[in-house]
């Protein structure tokens, strides 16, 4: 997975199609493309050393008559880890409902987990948290046919060269049958199964752990959580030791340096002052540790080498803490979902329950949105304006805490 999350951050599934966001726009604006111009890319690709294992018939069965799809490319410059602000993002990642969730997952397959981390040393709640960002435990696979998708960014956009390579191995999953063809679909930018693997992170992690003789991560749920602990194990996860904590920072504590990166031991950090969240001493079981802000004048915390490693799985400090939070809660029924010290906004963002009635309240309000299933999309930003506009708030289009409640007033 390296390959992909150092060059692209993704979480595909874990957010477009859990929030709802930039996917629900891309077809509006996706641009033109000249089929001859993608025919002519396609040929040329086949040749090309990327290709090399793969047949010529294989080639021509899944791209003979193959069409682009434009939307991709849009979703491309569209990564909601960036351009959603942190506190709406962990909002409708980590609720009530997926951390209830998480609890019934880990516990169904607590035998399963267990062997996991006895073979990779990588704790199960994480295995979890990870599960339940990218696919919200299985649920969210994605719908997109991965050559498709990977075709279309191989021959436009930005990171061709590294689709390219995605494309291949995709072709090769279905050459060496390690997936049937109507099972290789997922998001948009070619990650599938019940963990969002690329292609190529398929070839280097994936693991056969029931036993069947397949590498299978779409429909083996052993088989996939067991190849995240792989992952993860490759990423360098330390057995034993703490994502990290939320820390308390002295008064006038200097903030400037701060990243994840330059980590100091513990100990160089309770001389600067820092405490636990709830005031107590820094513990002994992380060695080192960087401190991360994800936004000024909000929560911060140490992290040390197995954020590194969830960061790997998606180069995204938001994503990481997601998943990082959710495993937490997952294994502690009495922690609380929000963090010590708040985030710095007066309007937070809102859970996948409170975005349904949202939208439940923009419906009896005349607006044409479909239905209420908690995913923001174009037709729901439209509903929101217009209300923003008469209320006479911002008109954004974003589904905040304040719109809501003016919206629950007016009954």
């Amino acid at each position: 997975m390296i390959d992909r999350h150092q060059l692209l951050p993704i979480a595909a599934l874990g957010v477009a199609a859990l929030l709802g966001s930039a996917a629900a726009r891309a077809q509006d604006a996706a641009p033109a493309i000249d089929p001859a111009e993608f025919r002519s890319c396609l040929n040329g690709l086949k040749t090309t050393p990327a290709f090399s294992r793969i047949s010529p018939a294989t080639f021509a069965q899944h791209t003979d008559g193959l069409a682009a799809d434009p939307s991709v490319l849009v979703l491309l410059d569209r990564q909601p880890e960036f351009t959603l602000p942190v506190w709406d993002y962990l909002a409708v990642l980590v609720d009530d409902e997926r951390v209830a969730d998480g609890r019934a997952a880990y516990a169904r397959w607590q035998d399963t987990l267990q062997k996991i981390e006895q073979q990779t040393g990588v704790a199960p709640n994480i295995v979890v948290g990870v599960w339940g960002v990218e696919s919200n435990f299985g649920q969210n696979l994605g719908g997109r046919p991965l050559v498709q998708s990977l075709a279309t960014l191989s021959c436009f956009g930005r990171r061709q060269a590294y689709f390219r390579g995605e494309f291949a191995a995709a072709l090769r999953i279905l050459q060496e049958g390690h997936v049937p063809a109507d099972k290789l679909t997922g998001s948009w930018a070619g990650a599938f199964g019940q963990t969002q693997f690329m292609p190529s992170t398929f070839f280097a992690n994936a693991v056969d752990f029931d036993g069947d003789g397949r590498r299978d991560i779409v429909d083996s749920v052993p088989d996939a959580l067991a190849s995240t602990a792989k992952f993860l194990q490759n990423a360098g996860w330390r057995p034993g030791q703490p994502w990290g904590f939320e820390v308390r920072l002295p008064p006038g504590f200097d903030t400037s340096g701060a990243s994840r990166k330059n980590k100091q031991p513990i100990a160089a950090w309770r001389r600067a002052g820092l405490t636990l969240a709830s005031g107590q001493p820094l513990p002994d079981d992380l060695p080192s540790a960087g401190l991360m802000i994800p936004a000024a004048g909000g929560p911060a915390f140490l992290v040390g080498r197995n954020f590194d490693a969830l960061y790997r799985y998606n180069a995204s400090e938001n994503y990481a803490l997601a998943i990082a939070h959710l495993a937490d809660l997952i294994a502690d029924p009495a922690a609380p979902i929000a963090f010590v010290t708040p985030w710095p906004t007066d309007d937070p963002g809102l859970s996948r329950a409170e975005n349904r009635e949202l939208q439940t309240l923009l419906l009896a309000r005349g607006h044409d949105i479909g239905s209420a299933d908690g995913l923001i999309g174009a037709k729901t930003r439209e509903a929101i304006q217009a209300e923003q506009q008469r209320l006479g708030m911002k008109a954004d289009g974003r589904a905040g805490q304040k719109l809501l409640a003016a919206l629950r007033r007016r009954e």
